[in-house]
């Protein structure tokens, strides 16, 4: 009857290891989140106080000189896609040659059929 306490115990110690390690893998990672987010700033909340009344605003002038700059960062990307399409060295594939036998094969098959032509049934 001790053996079967003993065996009780120690699974239950190792069971709450392991949850244990869990739980503090879990608190860890929550507590990471919690430092490395990024925080809004109070300049940033106060300039959009409300967002669905941004969506509507007009665009400041310097976003308008960045729609500008990713634009034209959009355009060459496509213009070098376009050009590297252009260029491919991609061809179909010719169709290999007819299948010689080589050497081995001829004389694997050769005998092959020497020992089926020296077989005899009974």
């Amino acid at each position: 009857m001790p053996d079967i306490l003993l065996s009780l115990q120690i699974t239950a110690l190792g069971m709450g290891l392991v949850f244990g390690a869990i739980l503090l893998l879990w608190l860890m990672m929550v507590l990471l989140t919690a430092l490395t987010a990024e925080k809004e700033t109070p300049a940033t909340s106060l300039s959009q106080p409300n967002q669905d009344a941004s969506r509507f605003a007009s665009p400041a002038p310097d976003s308008v000189s960045d729609n500008e700059s990713k634009l034209k960062a959009i355009s060459i990307a496509v213009a070098i896609a376009l050009a590297e399409q252009g260029q491919s060295s991609t061809h179909p594939l010719s169709q290999p040659p007819t299948a010689l036998v080589s050497a081995w094969q001829l004389g694997m098959r050769t005998s092959q059929r020497s020992e089926k032509g020296n077989f005899r049934r009974h």
